[in-house]
């Protein structure tokens, strides 16, 4: 092979490559086009988002209005709205970022009351959560230049970020100036799970929603890669540090001096507006009232409402189903795993309504709790969550829970949920109740009829003991009174001194059937009766009949009298 022929394959060689990186680079062209027009249609969109969202506001402020009565539901309302706003800001700041269109705007006035009036605003949040949040700026006053826009979401970005990674734990908001008043240092320290080593890098990538799902919590990814762009904006650094089970850090340093910003950063015709400070962070501090103390009205015995009790920690979704529920139902709320656990143990319920995803103790804890213990294993359960997941259902129902809901969902189906599965609970009482006037006989082994086969066996042994009470029969079945009550009163309708009745009254016509000949007085001392004509009372209250007319009748006719 000549030189020359040597040079036409060089040559090919590299028109050949020339073609692959000019087409790699005219997809690569196309695709950068095509997500830019996806982002300013995505922004677009966004933008349209927030008026409709505009118009809701207003109409729900105009409502208020012409009908106050309904506050409750205004609040509630307004909260979503405006997390909703929140969100599509960050949206919209985040694609002005990637554009460079971010644009700074200083203005002069109390930093550090600024900074302690926002942090504050997010008190309820903490207070929701169980955490302990503490405020510090050192000094009080500081006069200085900032970005009041960028400021309030830097804070509550990394405020809000901490409170995803804490629970029951503390977190601190630390600021203080630089020695020549030239910057502030702002500390914001958690006593959360803190970030794997493996994570750290990846902390302000856009996107990146570290361990959002470990936690239970929903991210966009968006929030701390946002917060260094707007720290970066601000002429300011961000660093931070975490340790694993012990707590992260996060430390932000701005300058505050009017020669850190150039004249088109600065806007000297205002002054800091400390009010904005109240409106920045917008969510409404609805609480849920005390429901289970204020409005309930406990059922009685007679009563054919049911008690369901509601497990949710958002305290919006938790009034919007007790809104739902409390015309047709005696409606009970917690708002953790542990509340609800303890009103159970208190309060005689029929069906139990529960979130997955709660910081305490979440519904799937919940849910084996009860189902472990025979003396609550009987409720029915509907578990409420966001994950939509296959893998999810199965370990919701493998662990005993009867319906499982996926959000979002229409309240009409979980209204139908919880009907059939009542209906079908009372079907179930009247076929066990239909067995139980027969005799005391072995019965189908499900949890519930295993509890009160257990009960009757229990009671057998102790017929002939007129001492035996509610009281002692508890300690026998390992229970409380009250758990005992609230059990036997879901499974037979009966509370504990009737249910003992009447297991001595099958008792009592097994054995006259079983021996005709038996003397009323005996039989009635055999099933724990002092008074043979208490016991007679009670006999044809629970038959129609005397017990001597229904021992006379088991008699051959050529014995009879």
């Amino acid at each position: 092979m000549g030189v020359y022929d040597i040079l036409n394959i060089l040559i090919l060689i590299i028109l050949a490559a020339l073609f692959l990186i000019g087409r790699e680079l005219y997809l690569k062209s196309v695709r950068v086009r095509q997500r830019l027009q996806m982002e300013k249609v995505f922004t677009n969109i966004t933008h349209e988002l927030l008026t409709p969202l505009t118009v809701v506001s207003a109409s729900v402020d105009q409502l208020r209005e012409e009908s106050p009565e309904h506050n409750h539901q205004y609040d509630m309302m307004q909260m979503n709205i405006q997390r909703m706003v929140r969100l599509l800001q960050q949206i919209l700041e985040t694609s002005k970022s990637q554009a460079g269109e971010l644009k700074l705007q200083v203005a002069y006035g109390d930093v550090m009351k600024y900074i302690y009036d926002t942090a504050l605003c997010l008190q309820p949040m903490m207070t929701k959560k169980g955490i302990d949040f503490n405020i510090k700026c050192t000094p009080e006053s500081m006069m200085g230049w900032i970005d009041t826009d960028k400021l309030d979401k830097i804070i509550y970005n990394l405020i809000s970020n901490a409170a995803k990674y804490t629970s029951e734990g503390e977190i601190s908001l630390e600021v203080q100036t630089s020695r020549n008043y030239d910057f502030i240092f702002i500390n914001v320290r958690d006593t959360g799970c803190g970030i794997p080593q493996d994570k750290q890098k990846h902390l302000f990538q856009r996107f990146y929603d570290g361990e959002y799902r470990h936690h239970n919590n929903i991210g966009t990814g968006l929030g701390l890669a946002l917060t260094r762009d707007l720290v970066v904006l601000h002429h300011g650094n961000i660093t931070f540090k975490s340790e694993k089970d012990k707590g992260t850090t996060f430390t932000v340093i701005l300058p505050i001096t009017k020669e850190a910003f150039s004249p088109k950063e600065r806007d000297e015709e205002h002054r800091i507006d400390l009010n904005i400070a109240k409106n920045a962070i917008v969510d409404i501090k609805t609480e849920v009232p005390d429901i289970n103390k204020s409005t309930f009205v406990s059922a009685t015995d007679d009563d054919e409402k049911s008690n369901i009790l509601i497990s949710e920690d958002n305290p919006e979704l938790l009034m919007l189903m007790y809104q739902a529920l409390k015309n047709q139902y005696h409606v009970f709320v917690a708002q953790s795993g542990k509340q609800a656990l303890d009103i159970i143990h208190k309060t005689r319920i029929h069906l139990i309504v529960s979130d997955i995803m709660m910081a305490d103790m979440d519904g799937l804890q919940l849910t084996e709790t009860i189902k472990s213990d025979p003396v609550y294993s009987y409720l029915p359960i509907i578990l409420i969550t966001a994950n939509t997941q296959e893998e999810s259902r199965e370990e919701a129902l493998r662990i005993g829970a009867d319906e499982y809901l996926t959000k979002p969902f229409r309240l009409g189906d979980l209204k139908l949920r919880i009907e059939n599965i009542i209906a079908n609970r009372k079907r179930a009482l009247q076929e066990s109740q239909g067995q139980m006037t027969e005799s005391i006989a072995d019965l189908p082994p499900t949890p519930e009829q295993e509890f009160l086969k257990r009960a009757l066996d229990c009671l057998r042994e102790h017929l002939d003991d007129a001492d035996y009470d509610r009281d002692t029969f508890a300690a026998d079945m390992g229970a409380s009174a009250s758990s005992l009550y609230n059990k036997l009163r879901a499974i037979t309708g009966m509370n504990v001194s009737t249910f003992i009745r009447d297991a001595r009254m099958k008792e009592a016509k097994r054995l006259a059937e079983a021996n005709p000949n038996i003397r009323v007085s005996d039989l009635a001392y055999r099933v724990g009766f002092q008074d043979p004509k208490y016991f007679s009372t009670c006999f044809k209250k629970q038959f129609g009949i005397q017990p001597k007319e229904f021992l006379e009748g088991l008699q051959p006719p050529n014995t009879k009298k």
